[in-house]
């Protein structure tokens, strides 16, 4: 089995949920996938981490190097912090970050948490996506914070 038909298959076991959903637009579905299913499962996040950095090699050849990846605080932690620290044992360094739902009032004020720094070229990353505005959000915040986002890339 090739590794994108072991991501498919664990997403499949472990994140596809039949039901009666509502979505976050509004609309009715009679499936869901809870892809933090599979990316908070050890072999889970390893076989995203697999596809995320080929498809992120990929955009490398066409677009110039990513240095950062991270999104909406939530969907995007667990996927991109998999992520960078797989990258990491592989010798491959992307600084994480997570961008909160609201500023914080103390501490390290703002909307960042995490590495993110002013030129950093980005990878939004989201667990699920049905809209697009929690991307969307995170790449509006990233570009307010000097970085330019250069691709959404999902589960």
């Amino acid at each position: 089995m090739s590794d994108r038909e072991a991501l498919i298959a664990h997403l499949l076991e472990h994140s596809i949920r039949t039901g009666d959903f509502t979505l976050k637009s509004g609309r009715k579905s009679t499936w869901f996938c809870d892809a933090k299913q599979t990316a908070c499962r050890p072999d889970g996040i390893l076989l995203v981490a697999d596809a995320a950095l080929e498809a992120i090699a990929t955009l490398e050849d066409e677009a110039g190097p990513i240095t950062a990846i991270g999104g909406l605080t939530a969907g995007a932690d667990p996927v991109a912090f998999g992520i960078a620290a797989v990258a990491a044992t592989r010798g491959r360094h992307l600084r994480s970050f997570s961008i909160r739902k609201e500023s914080k009032g103390h501490g390290v004020e703002g909307r960042l948490a995490g590495a993110l720094l002013p030129g950093d070229r980005v990878v939004i990353t989201e667990d699920t996506v049905t809209r697009g505005t929690s991307p969307l959000e995170a790449a509006a915040v990233v570009r307010a914070l000097g970085a330019e986002p250069v691709a959404v890339l999902p589960i």
